[in-house]
């Protein structure tokens, strides 16, 4: 470890031995320039070439290379974020109006209609409107989250939400963790990797719309079932047809929808999972 992390430019910061077990502890810190990189005798581990996309985060190759620090100003990674909360609020630095956002704006503009999109929904709606006692709400999943408005608008519960970027939709995940919330990379037409009544409530804004071309809804609901602790909650924001038959496919899971209106073809459900499970099983062919 040491030659390896010498050899990788990372300073030693401090070794630390636990007084009870003896056991030892290293803190290594990572260079924040590219100047030992430039200045060391032998290149190993070498650099990673030039059209090697230092952003690449999802079921990449391992390499044994190295990034570039990055340190043009508007580049992401090159400064810190600003400090919480008023990074949950503001657009990233590296988003420029060059840009175009998810929803047709120039980027910072999509970002701060996209937030305060998600503080109104949420004020006027889901915070009364939907029957949900917020105050029993601990684990949260947004399951097509884009920039992180919805955990963003609930900044002020106590609560933890995983905001799920889907593989088909263009890559926000580094915007998400710039605001300082969780976030990962899934594809919801395979299972989801986390141990069974995980969560309290799961939240899919237009998701099963867009998943209907790749895959079907019956089984994405059987995993949601699956991840939702009994007593949990689903809310789905869809087209009016794809809220009909997420509703349909809810009621044979002998879940209780609590709420489902639709106007303009646009609808919304409000669900709460029970307790109930099947007695018998059909035998597999």
């Amino acid at each position: 470890m040491s030659a390896l992390t010498l050899s990788m430019c990372w300073n030693l910061v401090t070794v630390k031995k636990d007084k009870l077990n003896s056991i030892g502890a290293a803190i290594y810190r990572k260079p924040i320039t590219n100047e030992c990189y430039n200045h060391r005798k032998n290149n190993s581990p070498p650099m990673c070439k030039d059209e090697d996309d230092p952003n690449a985060a999802w079921y990449v190759p391992l390499q044994s290379c190295m990034q570039w620090v990055p340190v043009a100003g508007t580049e992401r990674g090159s400064q810190w974020p600003e400090e919480w909360p008023q990074r949950l609020e503001t657009p990233p630095y590296w988003l420029n109006r060059s840009q175009m956002g998810i929803y047709g704006k120039p980027a910072p503009d999509d970002f701060a209609a996209d937030y305060e999109h998600w503080k109104r929904v949420v004020r006027k709606s889901y915070l009364s409107g939907l029957g949900i006692s917020w105050s029993n709400v601990r684990n949260v999943m947004d399951m097509r989250a884009v920039y992180g408005g919805f955990a963003a608008a609930l900044k002020d519960l106590k609560l933890w939400v995983m905001n799920v970027v889907t593989i088909d939709s263009p890559d926000t995940l580094p915007i998400i963790y710039e605001r300082g919330l969780f976030g990962i990379y899934h594809d919801w037409c395979e299972s989801f990797s986390t141990y069974p009544r995980s969560y309290d409530l799961l939240h899919a804004d237009h998701l099963f719309s867009r998943l209907k071309k790749r895959c079907k809804v019956v089984p994405v609901m059987a995993e949601i079932d699956r991840i939702v602790k009994p007593g949990g909650k689903l809310i789905v924001r869809d087209k009016s047809s794809i809220v009909g038959e997420v509703e349909n496919i809810l009621k044979s899971l002998h879940w209780e929808v609590r709420l489902i209106f639709s106007k303009d073809q646009e609808g919304i459900l409000s669900a709460q999972k029970s307790d109930w499970r099947p007695r018998t099983y059909s035998a597999s062919s």
